[in-house]
């Protein structure tokens, strides 16, 4: 059985609470993620911020404070309490968790603390893969076939 320490990205980038919603769109633009977890000092997970909660926090009603909205600390749009993950969960209950919650990522801890994240596109990646991998079965197993219709 597949865990989730085996797919799930180490080290994810983080931000403190006091950390602003420019320093989370600039790390998130510079790096392709959409999801950043908000750890503490002790790498204790806090809350989580997503590329919509950036996007949603830009249309709110501090876009009406515009010259203010890149110092908004993320404490006050970011996403608490954190659903996480241990590393040896497995792969397909992640997966149906995720899907059933309709959520991007978990987090993945040990001892509570942040050590990766696990998110949609990991288990994009791991279709692919069994697509590719069936793609290469396949022909061998129709050319069997013909070949018993004889």
């Amino acid at each position: 059985m597949l865990s989730v320490a085996e797919i799930m990205t180490r080290e994810p980038y983080t931000l403190g609470p006091d950390d602003t919603l420019a320093d989370a769109r600039r790390l998130m633009n510079a790096h392709h993620i959409r999801h950043i977890p908000v750890v503490s000092a002790e790498r204790t997970i806090i809350g989580l911020v997503s590329h919509r909660d950036v996007l949603a926090a830009s249309d709110s009603t501090l876009e009406s404070h515009r010259e203010d909205h890149a110092a908004v600390p993320l404490s006050a749009v970011m996403s608490t309490p954190v659903q996480t993950v241990d590393e040896h969960a497995s792969l397909r209950g992640v997966a149906l968790h995720l899907q059933q919650h309709r959520m991007g990522c978990l987090p993945v801890t040990r001892d509570g603390a942040l050590i990766g994240i696990i998110t949609d596109s990991d288990f994009v990646s791991i279709a692919i893969h069994l697509m590719e991998q069936l793609e290469l079965v396949e022909p061998e197993e129709s050319v069997v076939e013909a070949d018993e219709d004889f």
